[in-house]
């Protein structure tokens, strides 16, 4: 039985990739975890729409929130709410 486990993995660590990328540049902290789940957004529906085959989703609503939820998987729920919640 194949539950597109490799999909979803594929789509995290592109968005960790991405997510590391906007650290190089300097960028504050406290938006990478938004970014990194924007562009699981993006890859989750355009996985969608080319067919992956055992991609988790069948229309493009669960198709992005699978990829938001792989894109913040990237950065942990933890970080998310670190840094969206931390004091200057």
């Amino acid at each position: 039985m194949e539950l597109g486990i490799a999909s979803v993995a594929a789509i995290t660590a592109i968005a960790y990739l991405i997510g590391m990328a906007v650290k190089a540049t300097g960028a504050a902290d406290k938006w990478i975890p938004t970014i990194c789940g924007a562009a699981g957004l993006v890859l989750g529906v355009v996985a969608w729409a080319m067919g992956v085959p055992d991609f988790p989703a069948h229309d493009w609503l669960n198709a992005a929130a699978v990829g938001i939820v792989s894109g913040w998987a990237a950065t942990g729920v933890h970080q998310s709410v670190k840094q969206l919640t931390k004091q200057k």
